[in-house]
């Protein structure tokens, strides 16, 4: 999605990624690097009992592998902008795949040679639910400058 100049956005364009599937590994290795081993993660016991009945990705996880499903263009994204309105809305479980789906809804010129794309942001499993929705920004480089 990002991997044109500014002035080449439009509002209304939309955009779909690739999916990815997620594993009991990628939860193992995100709770290592985080920390976060909270048990409706991480104890199948726990989750067991829970209102979800089995185990899910953290929020985190889940919006950190949307990062890496959108294509990013280096010399053209100046910076992740920030993400607003961010909700967690259904749960994603082991062997789910997500994909990312993008909407411009208004862009910002900055006036300095970079402008701010906002999308509203919607991370969807296999099964069409959405699970996170927000609405995020990046800084993106005009051309020109």
């Amino acid at each position: 999605m990002y991997d044109k100049y500014f002035e080449n956005y439009e509002v209304g364009e939309q955009w779909k990624s690739r999916g990815r599937t997620i594993t009991e590994a990628d939860i193992v290795m995100f709770s290592a690097l985080t920390g976060d081993y909270y048990p409706l993660h991480t104890d199948i016991e726990f989750a067991k009992n829970s209102f979800f009945k089995q185990r899910i990705a953290h929020g985190m996880l889940v919006l950190s592998f949307a990062v890496g499903l959108t294509k990013m263009e280096p010399g053209i994204v100046a910076a992740n902008y920030g993400i607003d309105k961010l909700r967690f809305i259904h749960p994603v479980f082991i062997n789910d795949t997500i994909h990312v789906e993008l909407e411009v809804i208004d862009l910002e010129d900055k006036g300095s040679g970079t402008g701010v794309v906002t999308v509203k942001q919607t991370i969807v499993k296999q099964t069409g639910e959405p699970c996170i929705v927000g609405i995020s920004k990046a800084l993106i480089n005009n051309e020109r400058y």
